[in-house]
């Protein structure tokens, strides 16, 4: 098996979820042919709900998927809306209706990530997707790459692009196997139908209780017919890292035994939760290696307390897209400038993420009220204006000025 062979460089993308998707999707808007291998026997998304900051919607907007995708979105008229986890107290709020895209040009939108994937997939022609093809080792095979696959199966390329995932066997084989550290803390997830749901969790609202230890996050997915939770907890001795793995309800509502009985009534009503560990990985310095790079979670996975993993995977594919098409005849150089663009941002994200953590879970007492008041004070919306306003042209010409 090897890649599509054409006159110019051929390009394999190990991963076919959201990223690898999305890369394939701007290569070839791009001009350029990319074959996806993804180890799954179908292309589908677990998990459950997201939020498409401006800074997604706009990737989306240029593959021309956002409006499909808003037949199944919600766009939300609030957000960050964080509550006090005793009683529900409103700390602060966003009002996104009226300042989101006249700040950023785009809405704010919470989605189905089976719907993210499914838009971004209608961008690519099923002949470039090769499933049931899990890499297994990634080798310098003379002038080209080599993917050998589990199956015996192997392909070879000029570029090859590890989109897969935290686990990436692509970044082992660049830079050697270092193991993720467990962080502490396990997520819960769980979706349930929206008219099995209180009106308050049914508001185009993306709302975040916080409390010691732990915070929890609701909002509407699939056009407001189901209610997305994901809640965060000590992990104790929880380290599984799967998102198929379950956990019970009565496991769920201990870790928010005491919390305004509105929200425990919510997690009551959403039936067998999922539940996993977070894995903790400092930011690479380097991405690429000759013709193989990494992308998304392989490259940066972060903590989702910026909800930007998605979103990073997004501008990822389109900023190395570019770097492709404007540097095909020298690939090397043009992953180099791929990885320039995009680390500072990346690591800068991933390390505002990890100390969101702290800062949510701050036990009752100074340090919680101090947060409490400065949360009142603040505007996320404009403060975060270097996430939500990210300019892809803007990111090109600053790479050429320092050069």
């Amino acid at each position: 098996m090897t890649a599509r062979t054409s006159d110019t460089p051929t390009i394999a993308i190990v991963g076919g979820g959201i990223g690898g998707l999305a890369a394939a999707a701007f290569l070839r808007q791009a001009g350029l042919g990319a074959t996806v291998y993804e180890q799954a026997p179908r292309i589908a998304e677990v998990g459950a709900g997201l939020v498409v900051a401006p800074n997604a919607a706009r990737q989306l907007r240029s593959l021309g998927v956002l409006e499909q995708l808003m037949e199944n979105a919600v766009q939300l008229e609030i957000g960050w809306e964080f509550r006090r986890w005793q009683d529900g107290t409103v700390l602060s709020a966003e009002d996104l209706a009226s300042s989101c895209e006249q700040l950023y040009g785009e809405h704010t939108y919470t989605v189905h990530r089976a719907d993210l994937l499914e838009a971004v997939k209608s961008q690519v022609p099923s002949e470039d997707v090769v499933l049931g093809c899990e890499g297994v080792s990634l080798t310098n095979d003379g002038d080209t790459l080599r993917v050998d696959f589990a199956d015996g199966r192997s392909t070879r390329a000029d570029v090859v692009i590890g989109a897969d995932g935290v686990h990436s066997m692509v970044r082992d084989a660049l830079f050697g196997r270092a193991r993720a550290t467990f962080s502490g803390i396990c997520a819960f997830r769980a979706l349930l139908p929206a008219d099995q749901a209180p009106e308050f969790a049914r508001r185009p609202a993306q709302t975040l209780w916080i409390g010691p230890d732990h915070h929890l996050v609701h909002y509407p997915v699939s056009g407001g017919r189901y209610i997305n939770l994901v809640a965060f907890a000590p992990a104790g001795d929880f380290t599984t890292e799967s998102w198929t793995s379950t956990a019970t309800v009565d496991e769920f509502l201990a870790e928010f035994d005491g919390w305004d009985p509105r929200l425990t009534d919510l997690i009551r009503a959403a039936g067998v939760p999922g539940r996993w560990a977070l894995l903790d990985r400092a930011p690479l310095d380097r991405w690429s290696s000759g013709g193989a790079t990494l992308l998304g979670d392989a490259a940066h996975p972060m903590f989702p307390f910026f909800a930007q993993g998605a979103a990073q995977a997004l501008e990822d594919a389109a900023v190395l897209a570019r770097c492709l098409a404007e540097g095909i005849d020298e690939p090397a150089e043009a992953l180099r400038r791929y990885e320039e663009i995009r680390i500072p941002r990346t690591t800068k994200l991933q390390t505002i993420s990890h100390q969101r953590a702290d800062v949510n879970h701050l036990p009752d007492g100074p340090q919680q009220r101090r947060r409490d008041q400065a949360y009142a004070q603040e505007d996320p919306l404009r403060a975060n204006a270097w996430i939500y306003g990210f300019d892809l042209e803007a990111s090109f010409a600053e790479t050429t000025r320092v050069q």
